[in-house]
């Protein structure tokens, strides 16, 4: 079923101790925003990983589809993670 008129989120962050974090949202200025403020996911909350930049994000048109995205992203090795931030052309910022 196609959600009316509502777009879903995964996104891929790259924190400032230079981890990944994968997550979802329906929107993501706000999201991004809410994870810089440390009040977002506990793995941002930490101070040592923001501020966090928004390095790749898809759009889905069902949640379970961006979910599902995010659940997969989440469960890989960073290698895998890396690899797909490759293959989707996505250049990890400079440290």
């Amino acid at each position: 079923m196609v959600e009316k008129n509502r777009k879903f989120f995964f996104y891929v962050l790259y924190c400032a101790d230079g981890t990944l974090y994968g997550g979802f949202t329906v929107d993501l200025a706000q999201r991004v925003a809410t994870h810089n403020a440390g009040k977002g996911a506990k793995y941002t909350r930490v101070k040592s990983r923001r501020p966090v930049r928004l390095i790749y994000s898809e759009t889905y048109e069902t949640k379970h589809d961006a979910l599902s995205a995010e659940y997969h992203f989440k469960h890989q090795t960073r290698k895998a993670k890396l690899q797909f931030l490759d293959l989707h052309n996505v250049k990890l910022p400079k440290v």
